[in-house]
């Protein structure tokens, strides 16, 4: 069986079968720290100017310029990986990267989907944002221009190639992903100007969000109409340590209608796993999820409040990626022991669940303890 069939007979609970051999993904720093340590390096992967290294559980398009990892993944023997479609969905033609000030300390610059924001030099951290393309419809308008789904500038030139290849694949193949979503894209165009927004100009909200709609439902079309797909996700990162960043209420006015509308449009060509990818305590917001057609999440991140095995309880039907506390590996044996024991057996009997880290790995996470780790995970998920 290949990493296809298993994926989706895991994620349609499908019995006596064993779950896959994923990994969520590393830091850059992560993976230099284990080369030293004792992971054999390859040449495939060059690190320098990576934000992260995505693992298997990552949906990311497979290119030229690709950079999933491949040695934790030959070392460990884990299964084949997701893949997004390689074709653009989100800002087209993108904006020209500009320099606007540069120090020995930081970089401030306009990135290539026309955010402006401050870079530290010398340190991975998160940028400072300091502004962003859309702050009124007249921006919305001239913006429209970089979301047209019938730009052939948007699939790949060997696409009926990679048409072919894609229907002989032995890996799970999606759509959507980083960074299409509702309140996910939203932050990248209106940035933090949204909590306002959705009591000042609710309405500019509105058709950009049904704008964005009926542009990835027309992209999809042309992509559904050639290929068949596993899956999609939609990227939200909705939530954090304390809970949502918008209340139920807020939800159901400002997404839940163009959700409705984008998994009704995939259910009815026959997609039946629909994920959603967000960080945080999104507790209070999975019932509105569920109502508007998501089927599972990922990847549950402990340290804001999420237990996976809890998750299960209440919702049986959720399909579930991730929920392993990365911060109990870094900690050493004894703590693995306890974490992967007191949610595995029950979480892999119960189905509908891939098993990895709740993040990606940080580089206080020593090559000793992830291969104890990920050696005892391989050893309960043949064992289950």
């Amino acid at each position: 069986m290949n990493s296809r069939e298993r994926f989706l007979r895991v994620m349609q609970f499908g019995s006596s079968i064993r779950t896959l051999r994923w990994e969520f993904g590393y830091w850059p720093e992560t993976l230099r720290r284990w080369y030293k340590e004792g992971l054999p390096k390859s040449e495939i992967i060059k690190l320098d100017g990576l934000e992260w290294i995505p693992g298997e559980a990552q949906p990311w398009p497979l290119s030229e310029g690709d950079y999933r990892d491949r040695d934790v993944h030959r070392y460990f023997g884990l299964d084949e990986g997701m893949q997004r479609v390689l074709i653009n969905e989100w800002i087209f033609p993108p904006f020209k990267e500009q320099v606007l000030e540069e120090t020995d300390c930081y970089k401030i610059v306009v990135d290539e989907w026309g955010i402006k924001k401050k870079i530290l030099k010398n340190t991975t951290s998160m940028p400072q944002f300091l502004d962003w393309p859309i702050k009124n419809r007249e921006d919305f308008e001239i913006m429209k221009e970089n979301f047209d789904p019938d730009d052939p500038g948007r699939f790949p030139k060997n696409w009926k190639n990679l048409i072919e290849s894609y229907k002989k694949r032995d890996y799970p193949l999606g759509l959507g992903g980083y960074p299409v979503g509702i309140f996910g894209s939203l932050r990248f165009l209106v940035g933090s100007n949204i909590y306002y927004m959705y009591y000042d100009d609710p309405d500019l909200l509105k058709a950009i969000t049904n704008f964005l709609t009926e542009f990835w439902i027309n992209l999809w079309s042309k992509v559904l109409a050639q290929l068949e797909i596993d899956f999609v996700v939609l990227f939200e990162d909705i939530a954090y340590r304390g809970g949502a960043l918008i209340s139920p209420e807020i939800f159901r006015e400002f997404m839940m209608p163009y959700y409705k509308k984008i998994t009704g449009f995939l259910k009815s060509n026959g997609i039946k796993i629909i994920l959603v990818d967000t960080d945080g305590d999104f507790s209070e917001l999975i019932p509105l999820f569920i109502e508007s057609g998501v089927t599972g999440f990922y990847p549950l991140e402990v340290q804001a409040g999420i237990d996976v095995v809890k998750l299960r309880k209440n919702f049986p039907e959720l399909q579930l990626i991730g929920g392993i506390d990365k911060v109990k590996i870094a900690r050493g044996k004894e703590e693995i022991d306890r974490e992967l024991e007191t949610k595995i057996p029950f979480m892999l009997r119960k189905g509908g669940y891939i098993p990895c880290a709740d993040h990606d790995l940080p580089p206080d996470i020593c090559w000793e303890n992830f291969s104890y780790y990920r050696e005892k995970l391989n050893h309960m998920i043949e064992k289950v």
